[in-house]
């Protein structure tokens, strides 16, 4: 692949949004069969992870992209970052609010950083297309209730984290800063190499939380290895190679598909009972995700467009 054009930049965030929708039900299950904690199989996921992709890039003969230390810190920092403090956030306030605030607050935060950073203009179809989704997002988890102060800081902080990986990858991977033909490359190193240090400063908090786990070694090897294929190598891969020409805020709406995706999940596998606000809830955010692709399909939110 040498060029992402639009409509396939959102073909590959939302697979990645729907594939990121499998990652929490799996790792539901990860913890009952393994007893490792949550900064633990983030760790292992992180480890995994890298391992797959620079196994693949070796046999498929991609070449490993010469690091950008500065660019790759940030984001491998960006990614410890928001996984550990959304996870410490379940914690303390549950997993509903943590999920409300965390993916609530980031498409806000992207799109103001995307104003101001990188001239993204929202435009109507955009600044409908969020609303809905929050809207959707509150009825999903069942609205708002009551959280410690603690929980909601945490929350903040995941969001403003994933925010600033999200912007940051979206204005390294434009045309305008890199040639398009490199585009793939560059998303593939970053994922690469971002899941690599993410991992590493994952290491001293997983370490204390414990790295073995207690039961079901050959359960706990496999679902690992499920969450380091596909919710971290490639969905995180098909995600940064997607923002080189989708616009940040575009795909920040669009990965508010993976608590739908995690819903629909729960209730088919796991036997999760879904209430009519729910249901109604994940039917407003693929609603909003569908209008924002025809947005994007009639260039009303072309990237790089500034108003």
């Amino acid at each position: 692949m040498t060029h992402v054009s639009v409509r396939r930049g959102m073909l590959y965030v939302t697979t990645a949004a729907a594939i990121w929708g499998t990652g929490g039900p799996a790792a539901a299950v990860l913890y009952r069969v393994s007893g490792l904690g949550p900064v633990a199989v983030s760790f292992w996921r992180f480890v995994f992870g890298a391992a797959l992709l620079f196994a693949a890039a070796r046999l498929l003969g991609l070449g490993e992209p010469r690091p950008r230390w500065t660019g790759l810190l940030l984001v491998g920092s960006g990614l410890a970052v928001s996984q550990a403090a959304y996870f410490a956030a379940v914690a303390e306030a549950g997993v509903a609010m943590a999920t409300v605030i965390t993916l609530g607050a980031s498409p806000a935060l992207v799109a103001l950083g995307a104003r101001l950073a990188l001239a993204e203009r929202l435009g109507r179809v955009g600044a409908l297309s969020m609303g809905l989704a929050l809207a959707g997002l509150l009825l999903l988890v069942g609205g708002p209730s009551a959280a410690s102060t603690a929980g909601v800081g945490l929350a903040l902080l995941s969001a403003v984290a994933y925010a600033g990986v999200t912007l940051h990858s979206r204005a390294s991977a434009r045309p305008s800063v890199r040639p398009a033909v490199s585009s793939a490359r560059d998303a593939y190193g970053t994922a690469m190499w971002g899941f690599a240090i993410g991992g590493i400063l994952l290491l001293p908090i997983a370490a204390a939380e414990g790295l073995v786990p207690s039961g079901g070694r050959g359960a706990t090897v496999a679902l690992l290895g499920y969450l380091g294929a596909m919710p971290t190598a490639l969905a995180y891969s098909l995600f940064f190679t997607g923002l080189s020409a989708v616009r940040a805020t575009t795909a920040s709406v669009v990965t508010l598909l993976e608590p739908a995706g995690a819903t629909a999940i729960g209730v088919l596998l796991l036997g999760e009972r879904l209430t009519a606000a729910s249901a109604a809830g994940a039917g407003v955010l693929l609603a909003s995700v569908v209008l924002l692709a025809l947005g994007e399909s009639r260039g009303d939110s072309r990237p790089g467009k500034s108003g």
